[in-house]
């Protein structure tokens, strides 16, 4: 069994504190993903996985072993950069299977390594080129070749999308989800992107000042938040957000000129903010908000609007009937998918 568990793992950089105390356990084959907004310090937590940052308090164990103060050598793990890092003077192949020969391994041992991770991966035929012969995917998935050849315990990936353009970004998760169903190794994946996060992961840990705010299953995670940041972070278009306040088991709700229901923790004269997301949303007649501009991208469109307290909401649109700018709008809500949170804390309420 090779999963990997964090025990109160800290970060230090002389005084100042990036990670605070970190508990996880990913399960041996899980593909977990760390996603959060820049600077949330998901990447140095994937570095302190692999040993490439020293961790300065708790511990890190992957399988049976305790890798705390381990050479990243002695790890068992791969890494697959954001930069490809090719060395442009070598082949394909030589590129794969340069660390296995650097180890001493028999050039027959490196060459069916390195036959096996170009099958999965579908380099057959590019094994002769250079990198500058090769599409950035192709790049990327020489660089995920050469970790498949060391046959590591775990996979790490950090943002290893972020380079490509948005169709081969589309492609290549494809690529890494068949590679994770078909090798069924254990991997953590650090993106920034909710979108990454949702379509590969089996767990997504979300992180937040070097802080862990919630873990769990993406559906999980979109459809029971625990706070406004997980709320907001997952989702596509992001949850709308609007004030109000508890009023005898009801939430009176100025933007949307209507009231919902309280959750039972809540209290009267509570103020409130009131989850919205534009797909459980329809448009109906009335003027409490204004359309400003309808994003249509075919399938789809988003109409962005203002409501006559100056906030702003998303609301998406299928069909063939699309709002027009500057159209007064009503809002009709499924009340089962309102979500409360109390407006200091942040935290939701149930």
């Amino acid at each position: 069994m090779t999963g990997v568990i964090l025990n109160n793992v800290i970060k230090r950089y002389g005084n100042t504190q990036v990670i605070h105390g970190v508990d996880l356990q990913i399960e041996d084959g899980e593909f977990c993903v760390f996603v959060g907004p820049s600077g949330c310090g998901k990447s140095t937590l994937l570095r302190m996985v692999a040993g490439l940052e020293e961790t300065t308090e708790g511990q890190i164990r992957i399988g049976a072993r305790d890798v705390t103060r381990m050479d990243p050598s002695e790890r068992g793990v791969a890494m697959v950069f954001q930069t490809y890092a090719l060395y442009p003077h070598m082949t394909v192949e030589e590129n794969m299977g340069f660390g296995l020969k650097m180890n001493g391994f028999p050039k027959a041992e490196i060459k069916a390594k390195v036959g096996e991770a170009s099958a999965i991966l579908k380099l057959d035929d590019y094994l002769k080129r250079k990198p500058a012969a090769l599409s950035g995917g192709q790049r990327q998935r020489v660089a995920i070749g050469r970790a498949i050849v060391r046959g590591p315990e775990v996979f790490l990936f950090d943002e290893p999308l972020s380079n490509l353009d948005a169709e081969l970004r589309v492609e290549m998760r494809v690529e890494i989800a068949r590679l994770h169903k078909e090798i069924g190794a254990t991997m953590i994946y650090v993106t920034h992107d909710q979108v990454e996060a949702m379509t590969l992961a089996d767990k997504i840990v979300v992180l937040r000042a070097g802080r862990i705010e919630q873990v769990g299953a993406p559906m999980d995670l979109y459809r029971d938040p625990d706070n406004r940041f997980v709320a907001g972070f997952i989702g596509s278009p992001a949850m709308n957000f609007v004030a109000g306040t508890v009023k005898g088991g009801q939430i009176d709700v100025p933007a949307i000129a209507q009231s919902v229901d309280a959750p039972a923790s809540a209290t009267d004269g509570q103020k409130v903010l009131v989850g919205l997301r534009p797909e459980h949303l329809v448009l109906t007649t009335g003027d409490a908000l204004t359309v400003e501009l309808t994003e249509s991208l075919g399938g789809v469109s988003y109409a962005y609007l203002t409501a006559q307290t100056g906030e702003k909401l998303i609301v998406e649109e299928r069909g063939d009937e699309r709002s027009s700018a500057g159209r007064p709008v009503g809002l009709g809500i499924d009340s089962a998918k309102v979500f409360v949170f109390d407006a200091q804390s942040e935290i939701r309420l149930r």
